[in-house]
């Protein structure tokens, strides 16, 4: 698709994200903004076809989002702000404030951890498929190990067969809470 083709494509849902984040006429919540587009960009990259376009788009499709997120937010990159921004304390409350569901927030973190540190990311999936049937973030094995599950449905077709498991922010936030 061409520029101007995404451009149309994603104009109805970039303007409809921003009235959802309007806390009056002329200003953006943007903690909620930020919530929205997170959820906007992992719902492209997981299901490019329900956003009407193609693999191929998808670098396409972020430029044309990042641009008109640039407008609203400012800096360079502003979808991976967004992550970085979701994976942070501040946007732990911003999600709680937003009463985000549970799914939610696991897919926006572990979308989080792989745009913030695709390495780290490819390490622990490396893992999880080698552990084989759990899966998980190491801080988990032992709620796994008790038969708790956790973790985005999504993560049970990027590990192996039956595996479920949670994503390598939570160990952040875990650590996080253990400190205080």
């Amino acid at each position: 698709m061409t520029e101007a083709q995404l451009t149309a494509r994603f104009a109805p849902i970039l303007a409809e994200v921003e009235k959802r984040a309007c806390v009056a006429d002329a200003f953006v919540d943007k903690e909620v903004y930020r919530i929205l587009l997170a959820t906007v960009w992992a719902n492209v990259v997981m299901n490019p076809d329900e956003a009407g376009i193609e693999i191929e788009d998808l670098e396409g499709a972020h430029d044309v989002i990042n641009a008109r997120a640039r407008q609203v937010l400012g800096g360079e990159d502003a979808i991976k702000e967004c992550f970085r921004f979701v994976a942070s304390r501040p946007g732990e409350a911003a999600m709680d404030q937003a009463r985000v569901s549970k799914t939610h927030r696991e897919l926006l973190l572990y979308f989080s951890s792989m745009i913030l540190d695709p390495d780290g990311h490819r390490r622990w999936m490396a893992r999880a498929v080698s552990r084989g049937a759990r899966g998980g973030h190491p801080s988990q094995e032992r709620a796994v190990s008790r038969g708790a599950r956790g973790g985005h449905p999504s993560q049970e077709r990027a590990l192996s067969p039956g595996a479920r498991g949670g994503h390598p922010s939570q160990e952040d936030t875990e650590q996080r809470e253990a400190d205080s």
